[in-house]
């Protein structure tokens, strides 16, 4: 259900990002007591402005309200992706190499959940999408089916930690 609804959502939203000069980068759909909360991240060259977040809005919204996706209430959340950008395209796995992530994943792969590390490398193997994660000197090969969340970390918040 929510992987469908975010499908949908995507699909409405990325003409409209890119019409307004934007790339769509995320889309979170998350169910609250009583309604639909959809997150969309934004980025451009130069960074997203809180005008284009609301030009953005105005527009997806009326286009949401028109198709009815959500059958109810939502709220919809439109902004830029900040320090902990979230990943979830190929091409943010294979741009990002180099810089540090946590993964979150959805079982348990030699007997972890959360991964925190550097974005080694992203391949394509036996018609598995993979990602490859150096943690402290140990790589995890993560099949992307399996990642619920990857967001960039901080330098300085990998150090605090």
């Amino acid at each position: 259900m929510y992987d469908d609804l975010k499908d949908k959502i995507w699909q409405l939203a990325e003409p409209i990002a890119a019409s307004e000069g934007m790339e769509l980068i995320h889309v979170e759909c998350l169910k609250m007591h009583s309604r639909w909360v959809f997150r969309l991240y934004l980025d451009k060259e130069g960074g997203v402005t809180l005008n284009d977040c609301t030009e953005v809005s105005n527009q997806l919204g009326d286009v949401l309200d028109v198709h009815d996706l959500s059958r109810g209430p939502y709220t919809l959340e439109v902004s830029s992706p900040g320090l902990d950008r979230p990943i979830s395209r190929d091409q943010d796995f294979q741009k990002f190499q180099g810089a540090k992530v946590k993964i979150k994943t959805q079982n348990k792969i030699d007997g972890m959940k959360n991964f925190q590390g550097t974005l080694v490398d992203f391949v394509e193997e036996s018609g598995w999408k993979i990602v490859r994660i150096d943690v402290a000197g140990k790589i995890y090969n993560i099949p992307k089916n399996e990642i619920v969340k990857t967001n960039l970390v901080d330098d300085k918040a990998m150090v605090s930690e």
